[in-house]
């Protein structure tokens, strides 16, 4: 049973299940991430503080949920519940979670539904004790895990199958409890090679921390070294730098990390095959991490230029969409010689609610995250720097909006190709059917969003930019070539028909 750090029983306060497949979630916002993952060995260190900064600098990548599990050597405890990091913790639930092993997570859900039976890290039983789990993905053979798992004499009791209600997550703790193994690290050993998708995977045990990563390391993983001589796994750099460790390398693609008082040991389930996820550079990551050797900033900068060589055009302004648009709107103000300017302004404190607005407040929703400067957009011939069009419905109220104030001329400009194709590893991407490129000519989407002019960066630039090769990358939401085969039940999603424009 989860327990709070005073030893109560932790019921959840939000009804529900997760779900098994891929949960396209409704309403109108970018592109979102399927979570963060932290873990800390350090004895002597205060991991469960470490874990809740490494966290809070892992929150753009899930808002809905956030825990923390800690080990002392004989237990461990986790405390977790829906919100963001600072509405979970505070000083007292920190302070009772004592030990020198922690795991953290922070949600975004794309398989299993948005409640607290779904928030990480996950408990399970095993043979050698007790397992807790953070995943930072989306996994596309889920029904055979769950045969597997059944196919288990009484393993699939663990689980609330109820309709076939599960998240791969859930599964994955389930099986690393398998019988007839030595020791945890024989069980991972194993079952890692039976796991198709992306994955970035950090457990623990009583004694040790783990970390894995998918054989095409779709999504990133990176292990730091303490001052003190602990260690540090994290999905991005920047999460190493606010706890103060430093950076040693990237987990590799198809690794295994185990992690003890004896130091870090490798252990390679499959061979490597990278195809790390472009969206990462385009979006997913804070602009102060570094993927691949490559800086994200120096990146989203560069696709800025590129785009403003590609997409030129008079105007007066270049304004970014805050923030994920600003380094790209900076390098296309640097590239075109137009000044850039803030022109909106964003709320820094909007996170998720569970408040659901009327269809009217839900229409000027994106009032709530930003607001015009009208002194400086008035009268202005304007560029508008944006990461991405998914559906299209955020560019087309933030150029109604931008109108509204006075601006004189809206060009939109994108850092990124069209997106075209749903994503299976851990992305929200809708069916094709709702994307705004597909089954439209871009003059088409251009009218739609209510711009002056439209342009997105090629493929080739963008790739440029990350100074990554192609065959490294993966880019199947802009071309619908998949590194890994999508889920079979949802297949489906490819053939949708385009919406009629």
């Amino acid at each position: 049973m989860t327990r709070r750090p005073d030893g109560t029983p932790l019921t959840p306060r939000r009804g529900g299940d997760g779900m098994l497949g891929h949960e396209l979630m409704p309403g109108e916002k970018g592109p979102q991430d399927a979570c963060g993952v932290f873990g800390v060995f350090g004895p002597g260190e205060e991991v469960a503080k470490l874990s809740y900064f490494g966290l809070y600098a892992l929150q753009h990548r899930g808002q809905e949920s956030a825990g923390i599990a800690t080990s002392n050597g004989d237990s461990i405890l986790v405390f977790k519940d829906m919100g963001l990091v600072s509405q979970v913790f505070d000083e007292g639930s920190l302070e009772a979670l004592q030990g020198h092993i922690a795991v953290g997570h922070t949600r975004y859900s794309t398989t299993g539904a948005s409640v607290w039976a779904n928030a990480q890290p996950t408990l399970g039983p095993t043979a050698h004790g007790t397992v807790a789990l953070g995943h930072n993905g989306n996994l596309t053979n889920v029904q055979r895990l769950l045969e597997l798992l059944i196919e288990r004499e009484g393993m699939a009791k663990r689980l609330d199958l109820k309709g076939g209600k599960c998240t791969d997550t859930a599964i994955v703790t389930a099986l690393l409890g398998s019988d007839g193994y030595e020791s945890l690290e024989d069980v991972a050993i194993d079952l890692l090679p039976s796991l198709e998708g992306a994955y970035s995977l950090v457990w623990m045990d009583e004694h040790k921390l783990y970390a894995a990563r998918d054989p095409q390391g779709i999504r990133p993983l990176v292990l730091g070294e303490l001052p003190s001589g602990g260690w540090v796994v994290a999905s991005e750099t920047a999460a190493l730098d606010i706890v103060g460790a430093r950076q040693e390398r990237e987990v590799e693609p198809g690794e295994m990390l185990i992690i003890d008082e004896s130091g870090v040991r490798s252990r390679r389930f499959a061979e490597a095959d990278p195809k790390g996820c472009i969206f990462e550079y385009v979006y997913l990551a804070r602009p102060d991490t570094t993927i691949a050797g490559r800086s994200v900033q120096m990146a989203r900068l560069e696709m800025g230029r590129a785009l403003a060589k590609e997409h030129p055009v008079e105007a007066d302004l270049v304004i970014p969409v805050p923030e994920s648009g600003t380094p790209a709107a900076v390098g296309y103000a640097q590239g075109s010689g137009i000044p850039f300017a803030q022109g909106l302004v964003k709320n820094s404190y909007v996170g998720r609610t569970f408040i659901q607005p009327s269809q009217t407040l839900r229409q000027l929703g994106i009032r709530l995250k930003l607001n015009p400067l009208r002194e400086v957009i008035a009268g202005k011939r304007l560029v508008v720097v944006d990461d991405s069009i998914v559906r299209g419905n955020t560019q087309r109220a933030l150029v109604a909006m931008l109108r509204e104030a006075g601006a004189a001329e809206v060009h939109v400009r994108i850092s990124s190709p069209p997106v075209q194709w749903p994503c299976f590893y851990g992305i929200d991407f809708p069916t094709r059917d709702e994307l705004a490129a597909v089954g439209h000519t871009m003059e088409e989407v251009r009218l739609s969003i209510g711009a002056d002019s439209l342009g997105h960066i090629s493929l080739e630039g963008m790739l440029a930019a990350t100074e990554q090769a192609e065959s490294r990358l993966c880019t199947a939401c802009f071309t619908g070539t998949y590194p890994v085969e999508p889920p079979v039940a949802a297949r489906h999603l490819l053939l949708s028909q385009p919406a009629e424009a």
